[in-house]
């Protein structure tokens, strides 16, 4: 697949990298900072041209002509929606993908249309991020809670406490603790390494456990791996940019937040648009102010300001001060590993959290969610079964006798509104929705194959 990056900033720099490594990907990076794309240049096998994203000959440079996809990624959303409108006029590129920041042009339901403004999908970053960690907030214990099927199935990431009642237990006596409820466990990292869960694992203290279950079901399967947290009910979200002034107004509905801003201005303006959210004006890193705040009474401490240095050190303070759980938003993956082994609870990463938006749009065959975890190092993917028994691999076949690549494994069915985990004998159907997990990357491909309809398929 021949795609286009357009900006190399944190987020298309992220893309990049994850889409070069699969052998299937030509990708060409565009930006107008030559010394950012050489770095890239050196450290990933991929084409960069040097311009302006949205002129027409920087994008015939870069092979808009016989692209698969264009995916604008810059600061400015002018330029990205720009960039998609050239493509699609001069250079009839499949798919574009753009890059939107302001509400105000994504609440505008009429603006992205192949009569309008041909823009395919419209990813923004910050409303992505702002229901991440609304998620994380309403399962307190949770590390991730990814959705699949509309919500239907959710994907949690968690780490097992000893006071669990699995710890020390094999997996197949999960049914004896929880005999009404059906779920499947489908990956386990132990001191940072991936283990193949079968029913002999036997899941240890600090385990990180990823498990898959009908939406109902999360807090029951939560409760065997460690005891379940109190409801959050105090926050605390340092930064009013977009994500911190989303977060206020959604959590504000359920919860009792406030919300600390640098800016005065920008703090005033917050004040005026939210609710029931308290507002201050100060320094999220200032200790007598987070005292004063009643910081050691706090459910949990958001940090999501422009800096992730300020994040760093605000989340740490806060968590040294009595904060119940602190989470930050952190750009670069090398900070997010070492903070998050030691007193941060949760980092964030805004470029993960984007990429999953866009994979689904990447992934051959008919994908309707993908989701990174653990910073990219394994992927859980939402593919539609289609076809017959005679032109599909998965169709009519008990998951047993599906050639799945190694590291891979279907954990779950949505069949309409059921929801089926899956066992060894259950049978795929046309138009299932298949939820994989695989904890092998480089296997990817071969998973898309799966499928892809054979062409006796009409």
């Amino acid at each position: 697949m021949k795609i286009i990056i357009l900006g190399a900033g944190q987020v298309g720099s992220t893309v990049a990298y994850y889409l070069a490594q699969e052998e299937s990907n030509e990708v060409t990076i565009v930006d107008v900072d030559g010394e950012v794309l050489r770095e890239l240049q050196d450290r990933l096998d991929v084409r960069t041209v040097q311009g302006h994203a949205s002129y027409p000959d920087i994008l015939e440079a870069a092979g808009a002509s016989d692209a698969t996809m264009i995916v604008a990624l810059t600061n400015s959303d002018e330029t990205n929606m720009i960039a998609c409108q050239v493509a699609y006029t001069l250079f009839h590129t499949p798919t574009k993908i753009a890059r939107i920041r302001a509400l105000e042009y994504i609440k505008s339901e009429k603006l992205f249309a192949q009569d309008a403004l041909p823009v395919d999908v419209a990813v923004s970053p910050e409303n992505l991020v702002t229901e991440y960690i609304e998620r994380l907030i309403h399962y307190p214990g949770a590390l991730q809670v990814l959705e699949f099927a509309d919500g239907k199935v959710r994907l949690v990431g968690l780490r097992a406490h000893k006071d669990g009642m699995l710890i020390g237990e094999e997996l197949k006596t999960l049914p004896e603790h929880i005999p009404n409820t059906d779920t499947r466990v489908a990956a386990i990292y132990r001191d940072g390494k991936s283990i193949a869960p079968d029913g002999d694992t036997v899941i240890r203290e600090n385990d990180e456990v990823f498990y898959i279950a009908a939406r109902k079901d999360i807090r029951v399967v939560m409760s065997e791996m460690r005891k379940l947290e109190a409801p959050v009910r105090r926050v605390i979200v340092a930064g009013g940019g977009n994500i911190g002034f989303n977060l206020a107004k959604t959590l504000e509905r359920t919860n009792q937040v406030k919300l600390i801003e640098r800016d005065r201005i920008r703090a005033k303006f917050i004040s005026e648009h939210l609710d029931s959210a308290i507002v201050l004006h100060g320094d999220a890193a200032d200790k007598e102010l987070l005292l004063e705040e009643n910081i050691d009474h706090v459910d949990v401490f958001c940090a999501v300001t422009n800096s992730e240095e300020a994040n760093i050190l605000s989340a740490m303070l806060a968590k040294r001060l009595g904060a119940k759980k602190v989470m930050a938003l952190i750009n670069r993956p090398a900070y997010a590993d070492l903070v998050e082994a030691d007193t941060i609870d949760i980092a964030i990463s805004p470029q993960q959290i984007t990429l999953s938006a866009l994979l689904a749009h990447v992934r051959k065959g008919d994908v309707a969610k993908v989701h990174t975890l653990r910073r990219g190092a394994a992927e859980a993917m939402e593919a539609v079964a289609h076809g017959d028994s005679g032109s599909s691999k998965v169709v009519g076949r008990a998951v047993e006798d599906i050639p799945l690549p190694p590291g891979t494994q279907i954990s779950a069915i949505v069949r309409g509104d059921d929801v089926i985990i899956a066992h060894h004998d259950t049978v795929v159907e046309a138009d299932d929705h298949v939820i994989l997990f695989t904890t092998d990357r480089t296997q990817i491909s071969a998973v898309e194959k799966l499928f892809q309809v054979g062409v006796t398929f009409f």
